[in-house]
């Protein structure tokens, strides 16, 4: 392998188990400019679970799924924050951290989810439920959340639902998270016909195909998948629910139903477990680069910027949130 930048040589030992030799000299320089751009302008990385290893092991100073990444931005004190992640993540540590300046690099990173809703969809769906909590899934709009009673995450929702104290509540905008929740609870949810496009493709079939063909198998799923699925799977979770299964049981074979480098990203924690990977990319996760994130470092772009009046509402649901 040719001679590697110093500050980006020792973290290929962390990686290599996922990113091949021949691949690491394209990102090597990448990253260490990415370092040093990091120091020069007091800017941190925060990065979801799913992004790419050469992302979520090498650059990034903070990671998670969405709610340890809302959580722990609250606490950084950093001047810049990149978020490598979609643009509603963005805007979600732009809400927790009003006076930083919040970058993400590319504007297209979307969601299905934060698009299947809107705000005016939100008033619609109150005036047809009076009186009835709305709970918003952390993957929507500054706009959408401004409209909602309190958010939650998949790791978070059953409790956030149960905390309110009443027998029904509205809960968007993804269909199958609020059906697989209500099958855990007695509370009535009213769904919003939301889906993960990456989430929505797996099925049942899926899973027992890779039984058959991995006999023993551990199956992980996302509580995005169709409740089919979550029935099917041996565990059902968020990302990082998911990844703590795997470290407390230790499989020894694992299958997790959700985004590709989930599974990379956690296979590199846990060299003795072996990882079935029949996955789906998000196409918008993958929108996010280490070249883009080091362009977005240099040039500062794009900066997240949210209407004052939608801010300060859609701060108090997420805030609300956060103290459940």
């Amino acid at each position: 392998m040719p001679a590697l930048p110093s500050t980006a040589a020792p973290l290929y030992e962390r990686v290599r188990r996922v990113i091949p030799p021949i691949e690491w000299p394209a990102f090597a320089g990448d990253i260490e400019a990415t370092l040093a751009l990091k120091r020069e302008r007091n800017a941190v990385i925060l990065a979801h679970n799913y992004q790419t290893p050469e992302i979520f092991h090498c650059v990034a100073d903070i990671v998670g799924d969405s709610l340890a990444l809302a959580r722990k931005a609250m606490s950084v004190e950093a001047d810049i924050i990149v978020l490598a992640g979609v643009h509603f993540m963005a805007e979600t540590a732009k809400l927790l951290n009003p006076g930083k300046t919040v970058l993400i690099p590319d504007l297209g990173a979307g969601c299905s989810l934060a698009d299947s809703i809107t705000a005016s969809d939100v008033r619609l769906m109150r005036q047809r439920h009076p009186g009835v909590p709305i709970v918003t899934y952390v993957n929507t709009s500054a706009a959408v959340k401004a409209e909602s009673d309190i958010c939650c995450t998949s790791g978070n929702a059953l409790a956030i639902v149960e905390s309110l104290g009443v027998p029904k509540v509205i809960m968007l905008p993804d269909e199958y998270l609020a059906r697989n929740i209500a099958a855990q609870t007695k509370v009535e949810i009213i769904a919003w016909k939301g889906h993960c496009e990456v989430h929505e493709r797996f099925s049942a079939a899926d899973i027992r195909e890779l039984r058959d063909a991995h006999p023993g198998v551990t199956v992980l799923a996302h509580p995005e998948c169709p409740p089919e699925v979550v029935a099917e799977a041996d565990f059902a979770g968020s990302t990082a629910a998911m990844s703590d299964y795997v470290g407390r049981h230790k499989p020894a074979r694992v299958v997790l139903m959700t985004e590709c480098s989930m599974s990379d990203n956690v296979a590199v924690e846990h060299p003795d477990v072996d990882f079935v990977r029949p996955c789906n990319l998000c196409p918008h996760m993958k929108r996010i680069t280490l070249a883009n994130i080091r362009v977005a470092l240099k040039e500062n772009r794009h900066i997240v910027t949210i209407d004052p009046g939608v801010a300060d509402r859609a701060r108090r649901a997420v805030e609300r949130m956060l103290t459940i």
